[in-house]
């Protein structure tokens, strides 16, 4: 039960920094550009990319690979153009109501929380090495997810810093508050010896 408590504080005081860090803060958008003719390139992702999923472009089907005069297209293609990485989905949704993203995003924290509350509460560290651990737990998540994503697919670097900067200080907070949760029995039976 302790884990589970620490857990669901953790979650929502990252859930909290969440919303400030990406409705109250420059954080969330850090890396995002407006297009400069948005309804041309609507136009041109919904008549040329018409199906869910993603997309990098120019494109070399894996099969491919070994074909010298389909990669030779690739590369021309590849020194030619911009290198694109397009996530398509359906219509978007979040313009009626967050609600069902806001949820998930809730159990998504509440998982997180909870992985790192019961790791943290099988250590016998003390409140700021458990502040530390959380943190790192949120600095080897952004280093092992978002870092190759702008290593491989040419995420803007100030995407990835946004990125550090709202993992990295979510989990510290999230961890100040489970650290403190987690060390309140230890505290109790030291008070009463």
């Amino acid at each position: 039960m302790r884990i589970a408590v620490a857990a669901l504080l953790g979650a929502i005081v990252i859930f909290i920094w969440q919303f400030v860090s990406h409705m109250l803060l420059p954080i969330g958008e850090m890396g995002f550009r407006a297009p400069q003719n948005e309804s041309v390139v609507l136009q041109a992702a919904s008549s040329g990319l018409p199906d869910s999923g993603m997309y990098l472009l120019p494109w070399l089907a894996p099969e491919k690979m070994n074909d010298a005069a389909a990669v030779q297209g690739w590369t021309e293609r590849a020194k030619n153009n911009p290198f694109l990485f397009v996530v398509v989905a359906p219509s978007n949704t979040l313009v009626t109501s967050m609600v069902p993203e806001l949820a998930k995003q809730f159990v998504i924290n509440l998982l997180g929380a909870l992985l790192v509350a019961f790791v943290l509460a099988g250590t016998a560290w003390g409140f700021g090495m458990r502040v530390a651990g959380a943190t790192i737990f949120g600095v080897f998540g952004w280093l092992l997810d978002t870092v190759p994503m702008w290593n491989w697919y040419k995420f803007p670097a100030d995407y990835v810093v946004g990125n550090l900067l709202d993992q990295g200080i979510g989990w510290l907070l999230a961890g100040i508050i489970i650290a403190w949760w987690l060390g309140r029995r230890r505290a109790r039976r030291a008070a009463t010896l």
